[in-house]
């Protein structure tokens, strides 16, 4: 089964090995605690300037069964190279100088400020990851969903259904992630893919819309991150999940334990990487639910890891990932 550490490194373990000084560490860290999914999702640094060029294999060389004095046809694995991009988001803080230095504390009431900067970013990072579309959002990397959208396609096997007809439809992911499976990617020679610059003082001019200025305080965030899937087997989609039949019974709707169990056996090997399951809170909740009536030993396990609580089954953590609580359309 996986386990909650790994040799390979996340967005946090990125920055805090790329700049000594600890402030983008530290704003890598805020982001860690408010999505999930970046405590598990390795990075490696892209090979392009505005992303990463993989080589994916896709065929095997075939082999023959040789008959006494018969011959051996050489043949060659099939490959196929593909460009993942990464997307550039930014955002701008300003603060007052005289509200910020009211209290004495500036620095204390600019982190605060920053915060909610962080969180913006965060949750439309977490949206990419699993709902981005270059298609509608050119600018942007293409998430999970797009890739695992049609259980007819190449990759279908690993789409689940779970039976829902309606239209508030959740999914449940199990991710591998590592350098052979699936992973984040920062742009070449970029700074972990997140920074953090403080602009000092500023004169901000037309304020109010009628020529005045203002002092302010202004701090600039930047993040850079790019997704890369180099072998789908190791990504499974349980979707189709009626979020309004789920029932902690299991008489109406979905048996999510179950649909979880399938979701393991279609993933070659879970020792590849760092494993995960991700949905939303409301989903989760549904779960443990289950769970606990279908067992009378239940198989969930809150494991303390680097001092935070994390809920596991079968070794596996769960993670909650708020922006995944949305009606999905169904998957054909």
């Amino acid at each position: 089964m996986a386990t909650l550490t790994s040799k390979w490194p996340t967005l946090l373990d990125m920055a805090r090995s790329m700049d000594p000084d600890g402030s983008i560490a530290a704003v890598a860290e805020l982001l860690n605690q408010t999505n999930e999914v970046l405590q598990d999702m390795m990075f490696l640094e892209g090979n392009l300037p505005t992303g990463h060029v993989v080589t994916v294999r896709t065929g095997l060389p075939a082999a023959t069964w040789r008959r006494l004095y018969g011959g051996v046809q050489p043949d060659k694995s099939k490959r196929e190279q593909v460009t993942e991009s990464c997307g550039f988001l930014e955002a701008y803080n300003e603060v007052d100088v005289a509200l910020a230095d009211l209290n004495g504390n500036t620095s204390e009431f600019r982190l605060s400020e920053a915060r909610a900067t962080i969180e913006g970013m965060n949750q439309s990072l977490a949206d990419t990851i699993f709902y981005g579309s270059t298609l509608a959002n050119p600018e942007r990397f293409e998430g999970l969903t797009n890739r695992y959208s049609s259980s007819t396609a190449a990759n279908g096997e690993n789409i689940i259904k779970a039976g829902g007809v309606g239209a508030d439809n959740r999914s449940i992911w199990l991710v591998v992630w590592g350098p052979d499976s699936c992973f984040g990617i920062v742009p070449k020679a970029s700074k972990a893919g997140l920074t953090m610059q403080d602009k000092g003082q500023i004169t901000i001019e037309n304020v109010d819309g009628a020529g005045g200025r203002m002092e302010a305080y202004r701090t600039y965030f930047k993040m850079a991150a790019g997704l890369c899937l180099r072998d789908w087997r190791y990504v499974v989609r349980i979707c189709n999940i009626d979020y309004s039949d789920l029932s902690a019974t299991v008489a109406t709707g979905a048996n999510l334990p179950t649909l979880m169990f399938q979701a393991l056996t279609r993933v070659p090997s879970l020792a590849l990487g760092r494993a995960a399951f991700y949905s939303s809170r409301d989903v989760w909740a549904k779960f443990m639910q289950q769970v606990a009536f279908l067992t009378a030993s239940s198989t969930l396990q809150a494991e303390n890891v680097g001092g935070q609580l994390i809920t596991t089954w079968h070794g596996i953590p769960l993670r909650r990932v708020d922006r995944l609580a949305v009606d999905e359309a169904l998957v054909p």
